[in-house]
């Protein structure tokens, strides 16, 4: 155990200790920060989700020179532990993990301890500060211009163990609120809190819930915090931003989608008053009897389903008085037969009355879900012209790989949905939904759909052995259904799009989306005995089809960025981003065409000359780069080496004259702790 002479005080008092005084937010914040200004005051650059700035000092003339302006470490890189005297302990990560688990041998799953190099957080920068939180959910704000550290505050979320997530200690950003006067910082915890902190301080927000923090499991059925059985547990974490309207703080939440029991925690959607903590309002996106949609839950599903939230971003016009929330799928993912029905509003886009929390409108782009297809990311608003109309449009990308566009304040499609018909199931006990809604504009943005004819051929030899490959799998267009032998299914369970969203540019309508070719092998089976489950049948994994040398299974492209222009529905651009695939050394004698697969899940940048996207590869030593896109054409422009893999992704901020792009990475060596990168020119 440590001694007292390991002792510290608190880390943000030591550290606000050292800082001169932070700036007051000036004159020109009374209305609010705004790319326009230069900074970046949301994940998503605006309530938008637009991931767009104005700002044109770096350009295609001079991307190629920009240089590393300063490197910051994680805040994990510096943790604190209350000892059993009620003491602060300062060390870093390592440390303070080995002595939990020493501790506690039991602390986490598996045994593994937080991944502090998880580090996917997009900083925000207001008045000169950048601010965002790491994988075990300690928060930090840096000089923008310096990358000096202003505060720390460490919730120690992870003395609690384990988050019960199938993705776990991640942290993709915080949320900044002012009045004008008072600033504060927001963010959600693995353990289930929303925390607010003074913004020039690191305090806590007095007066905000309990000490600056509200327990967000507080009142959810079936909650129970502290669990480690993952298959079982009934437990809440945040992993991505809280979401700032008004005077509301809006939380997303990750709720287990892996389990053995058919009881889970419902994902409600609540808003919080930004200055007290206390409930404003609840959307119960599982309905009860007598409210809307409850009928698409047959024998009485609603009342033990659970899961159905938003755990990625949202986005908000403040005009229009509307918060647009992305849902997810129903627990268990993979296996409906105990939730017949529809299952509203899973896998949903929701239209959500900002002051009263009641539903505007929705639309379900999966209905039953069977296969993860979670809406992944924020849905973009833009204002777009179709048939010489103007319309103010929202447009969702999905992991299916599917823009859905509808006008944002009426919820009428921009162009027609169709109801297709899909393969049914023949798992006992399941009904998988008969038909499912597609866009008919724009076409499809990734690959759709697993058959014979989409496996790899670069040659007659390559072929052949992706089509002995499969055999054994179940093969078939998209939404073909989970099966006992196993069924692959293109897009996978990760998507074609994700978490990092699509970009769109307020001047021309179009719309960037980057994508992976990804597949996964979906198979279910009858619970095993000591699981005492009450599902008919579980997710059980199968391995996937497997190639020599790492060949692909499938045609390339493996990763792409697509140009879609909204006004019109078309494509105009798609170009492989990378040549991963293209390197491996049975594939590099024939002399491929770039196939992609140089990419993270790093999200896309838009300036006003730039579309911004980072590679793991083909920098000047083959290492990661940030790259930049002509807009128009997707022709690559130029590159910039980077220190590490982008894990987080960019923005762009302009300090004193001088613009910035600011991410996170994660560079090589196994004792590497990930850093928050600026670039700026010479």
């Amino acid at each position: 155990m440590p001694n007292d002479s390991r002792r510290s005080t608190p880390v943000w008092m030591a550290l606000t200790a050292m800082v001169v005084g932070v700036v007051a937010l000036s004159a020109q914040h009374a209305s609010g920060p705004s790319t326009a200004r230069g900074e970046w005051p949301t994940y998503g650059g605006d309530l938008a989700g637009s991931k767009y700035s104005p700002l044109d000092q770096i350009h295609a003339g001079n991307f190629g020179q920009l240089r590393v302006a300063w490197r910051a470490r994680t805040p994990d890189a510096v943790l604190t532990m209350t000892l059993s005297n009620g003491a602060e302990w300062t060390a870093g990560a390592r440390e303070i993990f080995a002595e939990l688990n020493r501790l506690n041998p039991k602390r986490w799953r598996d045994g593994q301890p937080p991944f502090v190099s998880n580090f996917k957080a997009t900083p925000l920068m207001v008045g000169g500060t950048l601010y965002l939180n790491s994988p075990s959910s300690v928060a930090a704000a840096y000089d923008a211009r310096t990358g000096a550290v202003r505060w720390l505050y460490n919730p120690k979320s992870y003395e609690a163990g384990t988050t019960t997530m199938t993705a776990r200690w991640n942290q993709r950003g915080v949320a900044y609120w002012t009045d004008g006067s008072e600033e504060r910082i927001f963010w959600g915890t693995g353990d289930g809190y929303l925390v607010a902190v003074d913004a020039r301080t690191g305090r806590p927000s007095t007066g905000f819930g309990v000490n600056g923090r509200v327990d967000l499991m507080q009142g959810l059925p079936r909650a129970r915090r502290g669990e480690r059985d993952y298959l079982n547990a009934l437990t809440y974490s945040v992993q991505s931003p809280p979401f700032v309207v008004g005077d509301l703080v809006v939380t997303p939440a990750s709720i287990s989608s892996l389990v053995s029991k058919k009881e889970q925690i419902p994902g409600w959607i609540r808003a919080f008053d930004v200055r007290t903590g206390r409930v404003r309002w609840t959307f119960r996106t599982i309905p009860a009897p007598g409210e809307f949609g409850v009928e698409t839950w047959a024998e009485d599903s609603w009342a033990y389903s659970g899961k159905v939230t938003v755990w990625s971003m949202f986005s908000a016009d403040e005009e229009l008085g509307l918060l647009y929330a992305p849902t997810n799928t129903v627990a268990p993912d993979y296996y409906g037969g105990h939730r017949p029905g529809d299952n509203l509003f899973a896998e949903s886009i929701l239209a959500i009355d900002v002051k009263t929390g009641r539903r505007v409108w929705h639309f379900q782009t999966v209905h039953h879900g069977l296969w993860d297809y979670d809406n992944p990311a924020a849905p973009n608003l833009l204002d777009i012209t179709v048939g010489g109309k103007r319309i103010k449009a929202l447009a969702q990308i999905t992991k299916q790989g599917f823009v859905y566009t509808f006008d944002r304040a009426t919820g009428a499609p921009v162009w027609p949905i169709e109801e297709r018909p899909v393969p049914p199931s023949d798992v006992p006990g399941e009904r998988a939904a008969p038909t499912q809604p597609f866009p008919t504009r724009p076409a499809p943005f990734e690959y759709q759909g697993a058959t014979i004819d989409d496996l790899v051929d670069f040659t007659p030899e390559i072929r052949a052995m992706a089509v002995k490959a499969v055999q054994g799998y179940r093969l078939g267009p998209l939404f073909t259904p989970p099966s006992i032998e196993g069924t692959i299914q293109r897009p996978g369970t990760s998507g074609g799009g994700n978490w990092s969203g699509a970009a769109v540019d307020p001047e021309t309508g179009m719309m960037y989306v980057p994508s992976h070719q990804g597949w996964s092998v979906v198979r279910v089976a009858p619970p095993e005995p000591e699981l005492k489950s009450n599902l008919r049948y579980v997710q059980r994994p199968r391995p996937g089809p497997t190639m020599p040398g790492g060949l692909p299974l499938f045609k390339p492209p493996y990763s792409r960025m697509t140009g879609i222009d909204m006004n019109t529905g078309e494509h105009v651009w798609m170009v492989p981003t990378g040549n991963g695939v293209g390197r491996l050394p049975l594939l590099e004698p024939l002399d491929l065409p770039p196939l992609g697969g140089d990419t993270t899940l790093s999200g896309p940048l838009l300036t006003k000359t730039l579309l911004v996207y980072a590679l793991t590869a083909g920098g000047r030593s083959d290492g990661p780069r940030l790259v930049a896109y002509d807009k128009r054409t997707g022709r690559e422009l130029a590159s910039v080496d980077l220190p590490g893999v982008a894990v987080g992704t960019p923005m762009t901020y302009l300090l004193d004259d001088t613009q910035y792009i600011a991410l996170t990475v994660r560079p090589q060596g196994a004792d590497a702790l990930p850093e928050l990168v600026a670039l700026s020119l010479p």
